[in-house]
């Protein structure tokens, strides 16, 4: 819930949070603080571009709706359904159209479905891995020894990539031809450096609890069905939501509730540094890149990781050391539309994804037509796929049209259209997405650490503990509220 302002003393000037940032997280953040701070705390949050929203990019083209960033979020997370909730949007929450939901993967150049109850890592159901073409039986075979293996466990340094993990429990075809592109589609990453304790740490609690990775998944698809069939699973929606009008009326929502003059656009902070002063005076100054500074008394950086660290090195080093050293990925989105009968078999899947040795072009797709419904007109296909990631950074360094031409051939290949398309989008995000690489929560941890040694500031966004859009809403609103928490601990009652 939003939560009450909190209760203060009378004081002598209202306190200035300032939030850094105005994609997802800032926002958050900002509509906490408003929420929480009442009168007592001005909020400010600064933008250095054009628009907010950061990743997410709604547009409309005639009767289509684009999304250039992510077109969804994940349900099993609330806060961002009960953000959407509190600010009003619940009647704009869509399920996915779950009558198509199944994933699709290369092989051999050709789309079949994922073996039926694969989850990310391993199988839930045995019959449909072994019948499916994805594998070889040698490959079969490799991934039945996690039946017969004992407990693992991380290496002695306490963290251990997730390929090392899918490796020595499931095999090597399992990583290259299931793991890698599911999981690498989500954070497009390399799985030989991701970390799995801070991605997929639910494989390693299967491993401790249950000895075996598929036996434990096997066990939590059993509960699950049965919480379901009880009707006590409480799930509102499918595994994902989206809005019905786009993304961006999250982020336009937001952007409206924040009172006249919070938000400053094309406003680049230069550096944060600390002002040594005492009595009411606030005790942090931004300097902007016009050279105009503005004091706060807290601040909530919520830009990406290497970004906060250059903000952040001449207050503390050492923090801005440790931000600045997390390594981002840049991918692209393309969407394009065809006419249905230009399609020789409309998919009937939300999307797919490439392993590495099918030498793709692209990492993943996604069929949007199929994903939600009132995406595009009835007699068209629209379709998302994604270039760039860790793994094929050569294909983000493309110009727009050889991304256009790239993902063109790829869909000749592998669904057969050749037509022109009705329309194309291109929409870039250079390093968007932090790697959380083998280390990283001991990073983190570190960086938190040091962070909290210093009265006033708190770090939000993806880079921290989860990429999602859910995740970044949970990581704003926390910041927002140590923040607003401590302007009210530090308010002196007047005189």
């Amino acid at each position: 819930m939003g939560g009450a302002p909190l209760s203060r003393q009378p004081q002598s000037r209202p306190r200035r949070l300032v939030v850094v940032g105005g994609g997802i997280t800032g926002l958050a953040a900002a509509n906490r603080a408003v929420e929480r701070g009442g009168d007592g705390v001005e909020v400010v949050l600064l933008e250095s571009n054009a628009r907010l929203g950061g990743v997410i990019s709604t547009e409309r083209r005639g009767d289509f709706l684009l999304e250039g960033g992510p077109d969804s979020f994940i349900s099993e997370k609330p806060e961002a359904i009960a953000l959407c909730r509190r600010i009003g949007l619940e009647d704009q929450l869509l399920p996915t159209n779950d009558a198509n939901r199944r994933t699709l993967i290369v092989s051999d150049g050709k789309l079949i479905p994922l073996p039926d109850g694969f989850q990310l890592l391993g199988p839930t159901r045995i019959l449909p891995f072994l019948l499916s073409p994805v594998l070889s039986w040698r490959g079969k075979l490799a991934a039945a020894k996690d039946l017969l293996l004992p407990r693992g466990g991380p290496p002695p340094g306490g963290d251990e990539s997730l390929a090392s993990f899918v490796r020595r429990r499931l095999g090597n075809e399992v990583l290259e031809r299931l793991a890698q592109p599911l999981v690498g589609g989500i954070y497009t990453a390399d799985a030989e450096t991701l970390s799995l304790a801070s991605t997929m740490p639910r494989f390693l609690e299967l491993e401790r609890s249950h000895r075996s990775v598929i036996l434990g998944l096997r066990a939590q698809a059993r509960r699950s069905g049965a919480a379901a069939a009880a009707g006590t699973s409480g799930a509102r929606f499918g595994l994902f939501v989206t809005l019905r009008d786009g993304m961006a009326t999250l982020v336009d929502a937001l952007a409206a509730r924040l009172p006249a003059g919070t938000i400053r656009m094309e406003t680049p902070v230069r550096s944060i540094v600390r002002r040594d002063t005492g009595g009411d005076a606030a005790s942090w100054e931004l300097r902007l890149a016009n050279d105009e500074r503005i004091a706060a008394d807290a601040i909530v950086v919520a830009t990406p990781a290497p970004v906060a660290g250059r903000l952040l090195h001449e207050a503390e080093p050492a923090l801005g050391e440790i931000l600045s050293s997390v390594r981002c990925a840049s991918s692209a989105v393309v969407t394009l539309a065809f006419r249905r009968d230009q399609v020789p078999d409309p998919p009937r899947a939300f999307g797919f994804v490439v392993p590495g040795p099918e030498n793709r072009r692209v990492i993943a797709g996604s069929f949007t037509d199929v994903k939600y419904a009132s995406r595009a007109p009835a007699d068209t296909v629209l379709l998302r796929l994604f270039a760039g990631g860790a793994l094929k950074p050569e294909q983000f360094a493309l110009d727009d049209a050889a991304l256009v031409r790239s993902a063109r051939d790829e869909l000749a290949e592998l669904l057969g259209i050749v037509a022109e398309p009705l329309l194309s989008w291109v929409q870039r995000w250079p390093e968007s997405m932090p790697q959380y690489q083998v280390g990283h929560a001991a990073r983190i941890a570190d960086a938190e650490r040091r962070a909290a040694d210093l009265p006033g500031l708190a770090l939000a966004g993806n880079a921290y503990h989860g990429v999602g859009l859910a995740d970044c809403v949970r990581s704003g609103e926390a910041a927002a509220d140590a923040m607003t928490g401590f302007l009210v601990e530090r308010s002196p009652a007047d005189a």
